[in-house]
């Protein structure tokens, strides 16, 4: 049944979810600076789990790296103990950025305005000056640098990849994920070991959420991207499916190309941009290999509330979604590899790379689309988007003519957020 949420009063600032449920979203969600503000309390700093980095980047003792949980700066780090910690990226004397490189290694960090130092736990181990000169100055007796130091996350690993949350009330990461996503995870990373092949990172003209939003939209992919249809790595007639866990927030999208696919006229009935004649100079960059016994060439994974786990063919990547402001986002991408693949193999993972990213053939598009939301709704905050591509429900679905998996990030939303 449709979780059918109805107001009866509406809000301090006389907003109200739709009485539609899931198949309504009210466009001030994407425009209003206090939900924005809400959404790092109940959702980034609330039950959970974020993605933070792959624990190959932080290998050995002393490496470490910066991310975010929502908009705040955390570090990662290994320390001599072989663990892995992170705590929130803030001087807790000041609140100035502890480590301002993106990645390293390091004995300690040091606060560059006025020198404290942390441990690669993010214990407070030194405060300059803290006895004063000569007698005069310094710190308070009663200063204990015990109740000093950063926030620090509860972290958990997935095949390799690394969560964190500041929430003691979340879930065990396992739990939180659920069979079918953890096991379509490990689908990808399992028995492995990634290399990084790459990274970059793409400025989004629009709001966190209209981005997730298009990763769990598997009706817009092949109508939306020329590249994708004209080349017939993805169509909507191709075999696949969708996979949404309970809570809605976690998804898998997955199609496999047809070896002898027939005459495909939906398209063309259609009349959509995205049935083309284009045709590629260098045929090679379609070159692929299997690499998977259930023959699925695209799976799309998504975990609430900002992760992205990504496979195009032989085009292995992880995105993390930033927020950066109401109307800003960065996206991290994270393209892969693996130890155990043959220098062909890497070579063909090189050229499929050029398919996704800013510029990339496929997802170009889903860099400026999100924009043409955003500023298609700047005078429309009263208005709502209609969901119901599929249904009315937010469960898995053997078609991908479907908005179930979009449907499903409002249902989590929705209840982290208390709306």
């Amino acid at each position: 049944m449709l979780d059918q949420v109805s107001h009866t009063t509406a809000d301090s600032h006389g907003r109200a979810w739709p009485c539609d449920g899931m198949t309504r979203v009210p466009y001030w969600i994407f425009q209003e600076r206090d939900i924005y503000a809400a959404e790092q309390k109940r959702i980034f700093k609330g039950p959970s789990w974020n993605y933070l980095c792959l624990s190959i980047e932080v290998k050995n003792t002393g490496d470490f790296v910066t991310t975010f949980v929502g908009d705040t700066s955390v570090i990662v780090s290994r320390d001599a103990d072989g663990e892995l910690y992170a705590f929130e990226n803030r001087c807790a004397h000041r609140g100035a950025l502890i480590a301002l490189e993106s990645r390293g290694s390091t004995k300690a960090f040091t606060c560059v305005y006025h020198a404290w130092s942390y441990d690669r736990q993010g214990n407070l181990k030194e405060v300059a000056f803290r006895d004063g000169i000569k007698g005069k100055g310094g710190m308070p007796a009663s200063f204990c640098m015990e109740q000093h130091n950063p926030r620090k996350l509860r972290l958990a690993e997935a095949f390799g990849i690394v969560f964190g949350s500041f929430s003691n009330d979340v879930p065990p990461l396992e739990e939180y994920l659920g069979e079918d996503i953890y096991s379509r995870i490990g689908r990808v990373m399992g028995s492995r070991t990634p290399v990084i092949l790459g990274r970059y990172t793409q400025a989004l003209p629009n709001n966190w959420k209209l981005y997730m939003e298009n990763v769990k939209d598997s009706y817009h992919a092949s109508i939306l991207h020329l590249f994708f249809t004209t080349f017939e790595l993805n169509r909507l007639s191709q075999t696949g499916g969708i996979i949404v866990d309970p809570s809605g927030g976690h998804h898998v999208s997955f199609s496999v190309i047809d070896a002898a696919p027939a005459k495909d006229n939906d398209y063309a009935e259609q009349n959509l941009r995205s049935d083309s004649e284009f045709a590629l100079a260098d045929p090679s960059l379609l070159q692929s290999f299997r690499e998977f016994p259930d023959n699925v060439t695209l799976q799309i994974l998504s975990v609430f509330p900002t992760f992205i786990l990504q496979q195009i063919q032989n085009a292995i990547a992880v995105r993390q979604i930033v927020p950066r402001g109401v109307d800003r986002t960065d996206l991290h991408w994270t393209l892969l590899g693996f130890a155990e693949d043959t220098p062909e193999q890497r070579l063909i993972r090189l050229k499929q790379a050029n398919l996704v990213g800013p510029a990339g053939y496929i997802s170009m598009e889903d860099g400026c689309v999100g924009g043409f939301v955003q500023r298609g709704v700047a005078g429309a905050a009263s208005e709502q988007a209609v969901l119901e591509m599929g249904g009315t429900e937010a469960a898995s679905s053997e078609s991908r003519v479907t908005e179930a998996s979009v449907r499903g990030f409002w249902k989590a939303y929705r209840a982290q957020m208390g709306l």
